[in-house]
């Protein structure tokens, strides 16, 4: 499994913006309580999202140039799930160098080689060009799937879905 970088909000400065700001940008000042529901269900299945927390709505550029250099370690896995956590559970500000290479050190990554890895600025082109690949893919938005590279299946889906992709894909790949 690899994880591909896509932004949600590319438009956003390096430093991000509010979290407010962003919710009162992006829905004006209608009822917010969709975040409420994605909270809920994630406590039906074991995870305490904690939207409060986020302060920060960030550019993610750092955070997916961190996971790319990860998976070029082979712990990818690893840190994808170490910033998921501290996004959506600690409220993390994933546009903070130092916050970021914490993160990495947690994942097994060496924190001030992930540090001296972000303020380097590396892989900022390929992280943009491959979000904009994304785009002109038609992809729209997050979770997107692909199954060897011959599926592609768009937001939360259930795991009989994700199975029989999985499966539909492998059986297009002549010899498997």
């Amino acid at each position: 499994m690899r994880w591909l970088p896509f932004q949600l909000n590319p438009d956003l400065p390096e430093s991000g913006i509010p979290r407010l700001e962003y919710i009162r940008r992006k829905f004006g000042d209608r009822d917010h309580s969709r975040y409420q529901r994605v909270a809920q269900v994630g406590k039906s299945i074991g995870l305490d999202m904690q939207f409060e927390k986020i302060t920060v709505q960030p550019n993610t550029v750092k955070a997916h140039r961190l996971l790319h250099h990860a998976g070029e370690l082979g712990k990818q896995d690893a840190l994808a799930e170490a910033l998921f956590r501290a996004y959506f559970i600690e409220g993390a500000n994933l546009t903070d160098n130092a916050v970021l290479a914490d993160y990495a050190a947690q994942a097994g990554l060496d924190r001030d080689e992930a540090l001296k890895y972000l303020v380097s600025g590396a892989d900022a082109d390929v992280i943009r060009s491959a979000d904009i690949e994304a785009r002109q893919a038609g992809i729209e938005g997050v979770p997107f799937f692909i199954f060897n590279r011959t599926i592609g299946l768009s937001g939360a889906q259930d795991p009989e879905v994700l199975l029989q992709a999985m499966q539909q894909a492998r059986d297009r790949v002549p010899g498997t």
